[in-house]
C-alpha cells in the first residue's frame, strides 16, 4: 500500500541522485511511497514497474531493473536476498530522512548487511545483492553486498542497461553458501535480473534472443568509431535500442550498418530502428547505363526523317 512520505528540497541538489539517470531518480522517489515503514520493498523489477510506471508502458521491467542497478551503484538502495530466497531492497538513508509516527514493524526480512548485529558477518544462506540467472540487463554492484557509489568510474562510458559482464562463483567451505559476483571493465555491465515469482496477471519483458554479439559490444564499437566520445545519455538510449533490436532477433550485421548510418548522420537515438530497417530492406540501386553520344553519318536514317 502506498504511503505519504517526505521529500526534502535537498533531494534536487543531491550529488547521489545527480549521478543516476532521470528515470532512475523517478523510480527512487516512487520507491519512497511504496516502501514499508522501515524503508524495505521487494526487489522485483516487474512489481516496481507495475506500481510506478503502469501508465508508461514504454518503461518496462528491464528499464526498471536498469534504474534499480544505477540506484544500487550510487549507494541509494541496498539489494539483498532474504532467507526465503526472494530478493529485497531497502533505502539506505531511510531513517535519516523519513520521520514516521508510530512506524509499523516490517514484514520483510532484515538486510544482512545494514541490519546485521555489529561484529557478525552475514550468513552464507542469506546473500546480499546477488545477481540471478533470468536474462535482463542491469548495472554492477560490489562483492559482499556493499554498494559503492560509482562516482570515480568513467561516467562517459556508462551505458544504461548495457555492459560487459562475466560471472564467477565463490563457494564457501563445506557448501554453506554460494554467491555470484559481477565483474567488468569501465562499461557498466548488465546484471542478470531476478524477477522472482511472477505476480498474478503480470508479465516480464521478453528475454532477448541468444546472440554471439552483445549490445554493449556494438555500442563500444560505435563509440570507438566516433571522433569524440558521445554523451552518456546518447549511448544509454542507443544501448536500449540495440538491446531491443537484438531481442527481436535482428542480425548484428544489420544493426552495425544502422549504427554506422546513425553515426554519420548524427540523428536522434530513437531513429536507429528506422536506419536498421533501411539497411535490411532497402532496394538495391539500379545502375544507370550511360551511352556516349555519336554523330550519325546518315541523319535521315538516325532520326527517321524527323529533322
Amino acid at each position: 500500500m502506498a504511503r505519504i512520505r517526505t521529500i526534502k528540497p535537498e533531494a534536487f541538489v543531491s550529488e547521489s541522485l545527480a549521478a543516476v539517470s532521470l528515470t532512475a531518480e523517478r523510480t527512487f522517489l516512487g520507491l519512497l511511497t511504496q516502501a514499508d515503514d522501515q524503508g524495505r520493498h521487494r526487489d522485483h523489477a516487474a512489481i516496481v514497474a507495475g506500481q510506478l510506471w503502469v501508465l508508461r508502458p514504454e518503461h518496462g521491467p528491464s528499464d526498471v531493473e536498469t534504474d534499480l542497478a544505477q540506484l544500487a551503484d550510487a549507494g541509494l538502495i541496498c539489494r539483498y536476498k532474504g532467507p526465503d530466497d526472494k530478493r529485497y531492497l531497502h533505502i539506505v538513508t531511510w531513517h535519516q530522512h523519513q520521520k514516521i509516527n508510530r512506524p509499523s514493524k516490517s514484514r520483510l526480512p532484515d538486510c544482512p548487511h545494514h541490519n546485521a548485529p555489529v561484529g557478525t558477518a552475514p550468513a552464507g544462506s542469506v546473500g546480499v545483492t546477488e545477481p540471478s540467472p533470468p536474462p535482463h540487463g542491469a548495472l554492477r554492484e560490489s562483492a559482499g553486498g556493499s554498494h559503492e557509489p560509482a562516482l570515480n568510474s568513467e561516467p562517459a562510458r556508462e551505458v544504461a542497461g548495457q555492459g560487459r559482464f562475466t560471472e564467477s562463483s565463490v563457494r564457501e567451505q563445506e557448501g554453506l553458501g554460494e554467491a555470484a559476483v559481477t565483474s567488468h571493465g569501465p562499461d557498466l555491465g548488465p546484471r542478470i535480473m531476478d524477477l522472482g515469482d511472477t505476480p498474478s496477471g503480470g508479465a516480464s519483458a521478453p528475454a532477448p534472443a541468444p546472440d554471439t554479439v552483445s549490445a554493449e559490444q556494438l555500442i563500444a564499437e560505435y563509440a570507438a568509431a566516433c571522433r569524440h566520445h558521445p554523451p552518456k545519455d546518447v549511448l544509454g538510449h542507443l544501448g536500449r535500442e540495440v538491446h531491443k533490436l537484438l531481442g527481436e532477433g535482428i542480425a548484428p550485421a544489420h544493426i552495425r550498418v544502422g549504427l554506422e548510418r546513425h553515426r554519420a548522420k548524427g540523428l536522434h537515438p530513437s531513429t536507429l530502428p528506422s536506419l536498421v530497417h533501411e539497411a535490411m530492406n532497402a532496394a538495391p540501386a539500379v545502375p544507370v547505363v550511360h551511352r556516349a553520344w555519336t554523330n550519325p553519318t546518315d541523319v535521315a536514317a538516325a532520326y527517321g526523317g524527323e529533322l
